[in-house]
């Protein structure tokens, strides 16, 4: 099993969301992925963004231009 470590975790309630965030992050440069994850834990689309701490500021940048609010960004253990 490889080790976790605390990420932040932006959750999707579409799909369109979850590509919209790849996009924007892509033309960003922004760290992250998006990871699979359980639709109880991702607000429904069964995706989420992935990155480290470190792109906090970042992350909320991108969040706020394509309209996904900051209360879906969280940290967990991945």
């Amino acid at each position: 099993m490889r080790r976790k470590k605390l990420q932040l975790v932006v959750t999707f309630h579409t799909t369109a969301d979850a590509m919209a965030m790849e996009q924007a992050c892509k033309e960003r440069q922004a760290d992250g992925r998006l990871i699979p994850v359980p639709r109880a834990i991702s607000a429904g689309c069964g995706l989420a963004w992935c990155a480290g701490l470190e792109s906090k500021e970042m992350l909320k940048s991108v969040m706020e231009s394509i309209g996904i609010r900051e209360q879906d960004m969280h940290e967990c253990m991945v």
